[in-house]
């Protein structure tokens, strides 16, 4: 059975969409790759932070799933970070409205031993050093290494960023973020230049138009199920 390992938040999300609202719910990138992940036959181990304000209820539901949690840090007296945004009408472009990084701001990852050896890194969203230290953690080079970022780090970290792309098999970001990183408008063209920094596959993400995977010269277009109703995109 394989093994994946999985880095990123495990947080509060507060969601705003031209179709409806949520207060603080359970988010973060970790949190929904680690449910993602668990309707495979795998092995797989989140790598993450939180304060003591998350509550028992959401740590159960991901060991309830077979997912390790034992590399989730739990920080005394700690807030959980917290992430709001507003989605536009074609739930892709966004604006952060608030980042409350909380115990995410001192978040020093440390892989479980028995799963240094891990097939598959996916890299959640998270500062680039971090993300880095943890491909360094890596007894041996995984199968695969993925990645997801965004333009928060894009404006902020844009050198680290860079070097931790350099290291990926598999990039996936927005197509406003596909953009930014090259400078290219063409999303061919921005998958291309992506390819030139490290990355094999390139998957750009397009809302409600579905998403691109670039390998190599060939390119796959998944399109996206129409619904008539969307009121949460996570």
């Amino acid at each position: 059975m394989g093994k994946l390992l999985i880095v990123g938040t495990v947080a509060f999300d507060a969601i705003e969409t031209p179709f409806g609202k949520t207060d603080k719910i359970l988010g973060g990138a970790a949190t929904f790759i680690g449910l993602a992940a668990a309707q495979f036959e795998l092995n797989s181990a989140i790598v993450s932070i939180v304060g003591d304000d998350f509550p028992q209820t959401y740590l159960d539901l991901l060991k309830n799933k077979g997912i390790d949690i034992s590399g989730i840090e739990i920080v005394k007296n700690g807030k959980t970070f917290f992430w709001k945004g507003k989605y536009h009408n074609d739930l892709n472009s966004r604006d952060t409205l608030i980042t409350d990084l909380n115990v995410l701001a001192d978040f020093d990852p440390k892989v479980p031993s028995n799963f240094k050896d891990a097939d598959v890194l996916m890299l959640g969203n998270l500062h680039p050093n971090i993300q880095l230290s943890v491909i360094q953690q890596m007894e041996e080079k995984p199968k695969l290494i993925a990645l997801d970022t965004m333009n928060f780090w894009m404006d902020n970290t844009m050198p680290e960023l860079k070097e931790v792309i350099r290291h990926t098999d598999v990039i996936t970001i927005n197509d406003e973020e596909a953009r930014q990183l090259t400078s290219e408008y063409s999303l061919v063209k921005a998958a291309q230049k992506i390819q030139s920094m490290g990355p094999k596959y390139v998957v750009i993400k397009k809302g409600e138009h579905g998403a691109l995977l670039f390998h190599d010269d060939d390119v796959f277009f998944a399109p996206a199920l129409p619904l008539e109703e969307v009121f949460d995109p996570t």
